[in-house]
């Protein structure tokens, strides 16, 4: 199988490491390139089709880096709602590390949403953060990956 012109880019500074083995199992599968953008180095399987890039700490700068190189088209790991709102601006398609598809339907609710989260929490009202990543999340997240990879290299 030859290496496709689709490249998965992980917003990988929050992403948990059972997402990340995921999107490395099913990108070496399918021969995808893969890329990894953080403000620390991660190890990456050792194969042409995985690279890390590493961003200086700060605000939005991976965010800001994965939305400059990505392509229309292109898949984006990240649970950043603003993230996924500007990927999916760029035509591309955001898969959170829950397994929820980030689209023009749905990114600008979500937005809404932690944005109005935000306010409360900034005029001091206490909210809970989401809750941890359980084992169900991981299989929702696997399989809507295979679905999204599938529809795409059609």
């Amino acid at each position: 199988m030859a290496e496709t012109q689709l490249t998965i880019w992980i917003d990988a500074d929050a992403c948990p490491g059972a997402i990340r083995a995921i999107v490395f199992k099913a990108a070496q599968r399918l021969k995808i390139k893969t890329v990894l953008v953080a403000n620390q180095s991660l190890r990456v399987p050792a194969s042409d089709l995985f690279s890390m890039v590493t961003v200086p700490y700060g605000a939005d700068i991976a965010d800001n880096e994965i939305v400059q190189q990505m392509n229309s088209g292109d898949v984006v790991i990240t649970g950043d709602i603003p993230l996924a709102a500007r990927v999916v601006e760029k035509d591309a398609i955001a898969i959170g590390p829950r397994g929820q598809v980030f689209d023009d339907s749905t990114v600008h609710g979500k937005l809404a949403t932690r944005n109005l989260m935000e306010q409360f929490r900034a005029a001091g009202v206490q909210t809970s953060g989401p809750r941890p990543q359980n084992q169900k999340d991981v299989q929702t997240f696997a399989n809507t990956l295979d679905r999204t990879l599938t529809k795409l290299l059609k």
